[in-house]
């Protein structure tokens, strides 16, 4: 499962244990700023590793982003509820900081979604997007997302204090 973005020569690919070292590092340092996921800021590497890596079922996947040999961003693939809701994704994204701002977030999107759909799944849904990461809101609303809720008070933001999350969807 292997494509090619040309427009910053990314190759996508789903991911393996062997990748965990980069997706960790990566991992590791977007969760401690405490600004865009929920996951405790110094969560251990073994729950990150159980949190974000999907690798035992065929609805579920972790992908990894690569320029030249370099993991630059992942995302994980998965089912957003049981049963009578697994017919709905969700997915969460990470770009390296090293690398962000260079047009990767994009077409890594497009390709998750691209698996979503060749996954069969109706639909996707983001459950906790932070209100705050304005950058990430454009980006899902350019590529068809909708707001379809928001929840107040939801995430306790490290720099901004309690910050409203939005629910965002969009039928694939």
């Amino acid at each position: 499962m292997a494509g090619r973005a040309n427009a910053v020569n990314l190759a996508f690919a789903q991911a393996g244990t062997e990748d965990w070292a980069e997706i960790w590092e990566i991992f590791r340092r977007i969760v401690a700023t405490g600004d865009t996921y929920p996951f405790p800021p110094d969560i251990s590497e073994h729950d990150a590793f159980l949190a974000w890596m999907r690798l035992d079922d065929p609805c579920e996947a972790t992908f990894v982003a690569r320029i030249d040999d370099e993991v630059v961003a992942t995302a994980y693939l998965k089912p957003n509820g049981p049963g009578l809701n697994d017919h709905i994704a969700n997915a969460g994204w990470m770009v390296s900081p090293d690398h962000q701002g260079r047009g990767i977030g994009r077409p890594l999107a497009e390709w998750v979604l691209g698996q979503a759909r060749d996954r069969g799944y109706h639909g996707m849904q983001f459950n906790s997007v932070v209100a705050t990461n304005t950058g990430a809101i454009a980006l899902w609303e350019s590529l068809g997302f909708e707001i379809v809720g928001t929840v107040p008070d939801a995430f306790r933001h490290a720099s901004e204090g309690l910050t409203p999350v939005h629910i965002m969807y969009q039928q694939l």
